[in-house]
């Protein structure tokens, strides 16, 4: 893949995940290369990534727009997530070293001190949360298992799932890192895993009662 096709993929995945271009909404070829400031060669190089990702999805006329998802959609990106984390927790675990749990430690100080600002800064708690998850995946050192993760962790209706947290659910979440951490720190898998399948399962629950009255349609 080359510079320019790099760079637009980048720039259009950041357009979807910070909600620029809204699910459900028409991509073109043309008005991508002109936002993104490359030829369309490049472009359709990038739309191609970004449809192997299921975050782009093509239409019966084979149109492209990006992914909207049903809550089937989100039940389920949210089931495989649980299954893959807890698969990480349990990994990491058994292998986690000093370095592996200072860095979840600083990770979640960071994470605890967006929620103490008033009022909380969100995008800070995302990109720590990021970077505590993003640990236990490095610390599991399974290459198959961070490629799969990352088709679930990364898709948009998954990590928006902070913004919809009220100040008492971004708390119960700290104190459920610290909790992952006690259990790494203790080499014990089974908690590990546990509490991060609960902790998944949790922010499932937040999300789904955020849009229960929003338009998500059922399938």
């Amino acid at each position: 893949m080359t510079r320019a096709s790099d760079r637009a993929y980048a720039q259009i995945r950041q357009l979807i995940r910070s909600g620029a271009v809204r699910p459900g909404e028409a991509l073109t070829e043309e008005e991508l290369a002109r936002r993104t400031g490359v030829s369309r060669t490049p472009v359709r190089e990038a739309l191609r990534r970004l449809e192997s990702e299921l975050l782009v999805v093509r239409t019966a006329t084979h149109r492209l727009k990006v992914a909207d998802w049903t809550r089937e959609d989100i039940d389920e990106l949210f089931a495989l997530r649980g299954l893959l984390e807890a698969h990480a927790a349990r990994r990491a675990a058994a292998r986690i070293g000093a370095e592996g749990l200072r860095r979840l430690e600083e990770a979640c100080d960071r994470l605890e001190q967006a929620i103490a600002a008033h009022p909380p800064r969100v995008a800070a708690f995302v990109a720590a949360n990021r970077d505590f998850h993003g640990g236990i995946v490095e610390a599991a050192a399974s290459p198959r298992l961070k490629a799969a993760l990352a088709l679930v962790v990364e898709q948009p209706v998954v990590e928006r799932t902070a913004e919809r947290y009220s100040a008492e659910a971004m708390a119960r979440s700290a104190a459920e890192h610290r909790e992952i951490i006690q259990a790494l720190a203790a080499h014990d898998a089974d908690w590990a895993a546990a509490v991060m399948t609960a902790h998944i399962r949790r922010a499932h629950h937040v999300f789904a009662a955020a849009v229960r009255s929003a338009a998500i349609p059922s399938t």
